[in-house]
């Protein structure tokens, strides 16, 4: 007999699937951005990650957290001479990461789906 997956286990899972894959797509095209679009959608993407981390919820704040580094490295990626192909690298296994954790979520997410009936 499977196990039955309350609702609220289940939005988690779809949250976590969309905001996985919608977050590795973000990464990823911060890093293929021309050079003056990458720095401005990263700066941005830092300052609104930096304003995130103010907020009293722990989900809140660990979203902020990755949003201001990913803006940090997008911008690093354009502006470092040095350090910009690291910053790039960081960037696009961050995305490729959170697109396989997005996927797996969703993946978890129909299956619970299913069980349901």
């Amino acid at each position: 007999m499977e196990r039955y997956i309350s609702t609220k286990d289940l939005a988690k899972q779809g949250v976590a699937a969309a905001g996985g894959i919608v977050g590795g797509a973000v990464l990823l095209t911060m890093g293929a951005l021309p050079s003056i679009v990458g720095i401005a959608v990263g700066g941005i993407a830092g300052l609104v990650g930096a304003g995130t981390l103010l907020s009293k919820d722990p989900d809140d704040k660990k979203a902020g957290a990755i949003l201001a580094a990913g803006g940090v490295l997008a911008v690093a990626s354009k502006t470092l001479p040095g350090l910009g192909n690291l910053a790039g690298t960081l960037l696009g296994l961050g995305g490729i990461g959170f697109l396989a954790i997005g996927v797996w979520k969703g993946v978890q997410f129909f299956k619970g789906l299913k069980s349901r009936g």
